[in-house]
């Protein structure tokens, strides 16, 4: 016989049985879920809290639920975010000064060899008495007194000479005997009269004062031995301690130094000749000092001129 305990119908417990599986997917799951969900709110609310967690009417106290970690924020789908910016990070590099210098040479090279060029056009294109007129000081005695350069006649024995013109002389009438002129270097004076037919070859004549000192001296040697159409010897009684001639220009200077003496050779040497072609080194031609002219060939003992006149 059955005995009923606690009397009417009482409802069988929804308590699940220690043990027992609890059913899946059914309604009665859903239903203690958000039971329990409530009862958790309820007492939180009713339950007064403590710095260190919340106490129940009992007095036990109870851990204070932990808090949620921020949620972090993600792009909308199919969206990727936008990549940061990063600043270039500059290097400072030392200057390639190698190259630098390099090409600064070639530069400047270049600039040589057209500027070299440019200059050569020019003096080439320039006639002999505009390369001489461009030095400095020189005195063009075709434009000073032409008519003095036209005298050239060939003569014998000595003759007179306006020194108030030119001294030394760059033109006249001379000897028919011309002073050799093959890079010769006098020690003493030579015969003007000899002197200024080699000058009428193309020659150019330095002298000096007496005095001038040996080392200037040596200088001007050096820029006469050895080279064709060119002659040196002492003068007396010429204006400065240096003196060029070819046939119709002058320049004096006081020091073998000076740059002029250069460019006087070479726009001068051979090419102030009356006479191309004509050379310092055959014929009647006079290799001795003394300033009275030697008339080689007069009474018929020379060899003759077999060239020039």
């Amino acid at each position: 016989m059955s005995t009923q305990h606690g009397g009417g119908n009482r409802k069988p417990s929804t308590k699940p049985v220690a043990g027992a599986k609890p059913k899946q997917g059914g309604d009665e799951d859903a239903e203690l879920d958000e039971a329990s969900a409530v009862s958790l709110d309820k007492e939180s609310d009713s339950e007064p809290t403590s710095a260190s967690g919340s106490t129940s009417a009992s007095g036990k106290q109870k851990a204070s639920p932990r808090k949620s970690a921020p949620v972090r924020k993600t792009a909308p789908a199919g969206k990727r975010p936008a990549a940061r910016k990063v600043a270039p990070v500059k290097v400072k590099q030392g200057a390639a000064w190698g190259p630098i210098i390099l090409f600064s040479v070639v530069g400047l090279l270049a600039l040589g060899i057209v500027g070299f060029a440019v200059y050569q056009v020019n003096q080439n294109g320039l006639t002999v008495r505009e390369r001489a007129d461009r030095i400095d000081g020189i005195k063009d005695y075709f434009k000073i007194n032409k008519a003095y350069t036209e005298e050239r006649s060939h003569v014998w024995g000595p003759q007179k000479y306006d020194l108030s013109i030119a001294n030394p002389p760059v033109s006249g009438n001379h000897n028919q005997n011309w002073q050799r002129c093959l890079g010769d270097v006098y020690a003493a004076p030579i015969a003007t009269e000899h002197a200024l037919h080699a000058l009428e070859h193309g020659s150019v004549w330095i002298t000096y004062q007496p005095n001038l000192p040996a080392d200037q001296v040596e200088a001007l040697a050096a820029k006469v031995k050895g080279k064709d159409y060119m002659m040196m010897s002492p003068y007396e009684g010429q204006a400065k301690p240096i003196s060029l001639q070819a046939w119709g220009f002058q320049l004096q200077v006081d020091k073998a130094s000076d740059g002029r003496i250069d460019e006087f050779i070479k726009a001068l040497r051979q090419n102030a000749s009356l006479e191309p072609g004509t050379p310092c080194s055959q014929g009647d031609i006079i290799t001795e000092t003394g300033t009275v002219p030697r008339d080689l060939g007069k009474d018929g003992t020379g060899t003759g001129m077999t060239q020039g006149g």
